[in-house]
């Protein structure tokens, strides 16, 4: 039965409780702009530092709250809108959103503000409004070869792991929306030339937001001796 996952339990498989509306609202861009005195000209500085940023997206769900097992009354509602309230609100900050609609992706989402119940004597609505991350994120590495969750639409198939014998050229697409910044796993020190600039990559794991991948195609260069691996997620809007 449809429904979502959220803090380790389902509306369904967990409550027996089904949907009765969903509404999946966009982020906005922030936009910085300024305006050019006495004149009609204004210059755009949204994406001065490399991207453009946007505002948290609102998920918002109405439950129909019920107990399918038994003859319900308004305690037993009752009951059950409090089990749910405690669970949705206890979550220890922002935690995985998935969506039965949406497979192979899931939101990064809270519940902030109260929830809102309508009691109608033997059952209820229950309206839930989660603050989210402006990107649903793939459960999925790029580089799988994983053919079932392949979107023709969306993805691309692609290597993320090189050996690297004094010198190689490859080439990283993310399909996603904003720039990323990739884990990557060398098995000795190497370096990364990304559009013009130079990145000292030690061995072993690291991260750092001074290299990102930009959205589209990637052409790098790495020097070294041994083997590079690249782990990243595709985020869209």
């Amino acid at each position: 039965m449809y429904g979502f996952r959220y803090n380790g339990k389902h509306t369904y498989d967990d409550f027996g409780i089904t949907i009765a509306e969903k509404d999946v609202g966009y982020p906005e861009k922030k936009k910085i702009k300024v305006a050019v005195p006495y004149s009609n000209v204004e210059y755009d500085f949204s994406e001065i530092y490399g991207d453009q940023t946007y505002t948290e997206r609102p998920i918002t769900f109405v439950l129909n709250v019920l107990d399918r097992h038994v003859l319900n009354d308004t305690q037993r509602v009752n009951a059950i809108e409090t089990s749910l309230a405690n669970w949705l609100m206890n979550s220890g900050g922002k935690q995985g959103l998935y969506d039965d609609a949406v497979p192979g992706y899931y939101y990064l989402a809270e519940v902030e503000s109260g929830l809102d119940f309508e009691e109608l004597w033997n059952h209820g609505r229950l309206t839930v409004e989660f603050t989210a991350y402006p990107f649903m994120i793939s459960e999925y590495a790029e580089g799988n070869d994983l053919w079932d969750p392949f979107n023709f639409l969306t993805d691309v198939s692609q290597v993320t792991e090189f050996n690297v014998n004094g010198s190689v050229d490859v080439t990283l697409y993310n399909m996603g929306a904003p720039s990323l910044s990739p884990k990557i796993e060398a098995s000795a020190q190497m370096e990364i030339i990304h559009d013009g600039t130079t990145f000292n990559v030690p061995s072993g794991t690291s991260q750092s937001d001074d290299f990102r991948l930009s959205n589209g195609e990637n052409k790098l260069k790495i020097n070294g001796n041994g083997t590079i691996k690249f782990t990243f997620y595709k985020e869209l809007i």
